[in-house]
């Protein structure tokens, strides 16, 4: 969508715009509430400020639309076809770093009681799987900081692919 029909779009089509980005009512109604926008890079930093911080609930929902690293989902929706994008640096042919994620999730899940989450774009399976054994020695504090972090960027990333000047 180009930014001009982003910025006349009615509120609610706006909102459905940004929904796939990070599905957290609080930021979707900031980020269309401050339409207009001069440029890209302008809405682009007010949606990483309108995301810093997450609250811990917001995170909690937002998580419930993630997937697990290395298993794509099917679903037809804009959300599921970006995380298939995102996740295009792991190849589901390649056994063993399937399977070692899918341990690492599981420990990872067993720690936690959430799945791991990562911005997989751009990062290849050898870097996430490095990154989430790194993430398996943090305290749960250090992974809630993480993780809020790891939404803030997946969102932004999201925007700035639905969004063309």
């Amino acid at each position: 969508m180009k930014l001009a029909e982003f910025n006349s779009a009615d509120p609610t089509a706006a909102q459905a715009t940004l929904r796939p980005c990070i599905d957290i009512s609080r930021w979707v109604e900031a980020v269309a509430g401050a339409r207009p926008f001069a440029g890209r890079d302008e809405l682009l930093e007010f949606a990483a400020r309108a995301a810093n911080p997450f609250t811990p609930a917001e995170v909690e929902a937002a998580m419930a639309h993630h997937p697990r690293i290395g298993e794509r989902p099917t679903a037809a929706s804009t959300e599921a076809s970006m995380s298939r994008s995102e996740q295009a640096g792991v190849d589901p042919a390649d056994a063993g770093a399937a399977e070692a994620l899918a341990r690492g999730n599981r420990e990872y899940e067993e720690k936690f009681g959430r799945v791991f989450l990562i911005r997989a774009a751009g990062r290849t399976a050898p870097e996430i799987l490095a990154a989430l054994n790194q993430r398996l020695t943090n305290s749960p504090e250090e992974e809630d900081t993480i993780v809020a972090q790891q939404l803030r960027e997946i969102a932004v990333l999201r925007l700035e692919g639905l969004i063309s000047e």
